[in-house]
């Protein structure tokens, strides 16, 4: 459920917000509905991390990937598959990081409450 969440609603948001919006969806959406820290990690890294190879080669694949080839040499990588990786990795870590600090801090302020009701 997480998983698919975090999907649609990061694929249509990130249609008009900025690339930092799966940051904001993934720590809401595990805050909110998380079962685990396993689960909130995992789903969200995965969820952004097919929606942005996705979505990359969505738009690199009708240009025969010149521009994904162009920066791959710039940035040092050299082949255009390995850039999106690369991205799909990075991205996918932001937003599982992400994920599990949303479900860490729904657990700390659980914790919280019953503190508060026992004292």
């Amino acid at each position: 459920m997480v998983f698919i969440v975090i999907l649609i609603i990061c694929f249509l948001l990130q249609m008009i917000a900025p690339w930092w919006i799966i940051i904001v969806i993934s720590f809401a959406t595990c805050g909110i509905i998380g079962k685990t820290g396993k689960i909130a990690f995992w789903h969200s890294f995965f969820a952004i991390f097919l929606l942005w190879i996705g979505y990359a080669l969505f738009k690199s694949l009708p240009n025969d990937n010149v521009l994904a080839g162009r920066v791959a040499v710039m940035t040092g990588i050299k082949l255009w598959w390995a850039l999106l990786l690369v991205t799909g990795l990075l991205s996918g870590l932001v937003a599982g990081i992400s994920g599990y600090c949303g479900y860490q801090f729904r657990m700390a302020m659980l914790a919280k409450k019953t503190d508060e009701k026992i004292a």
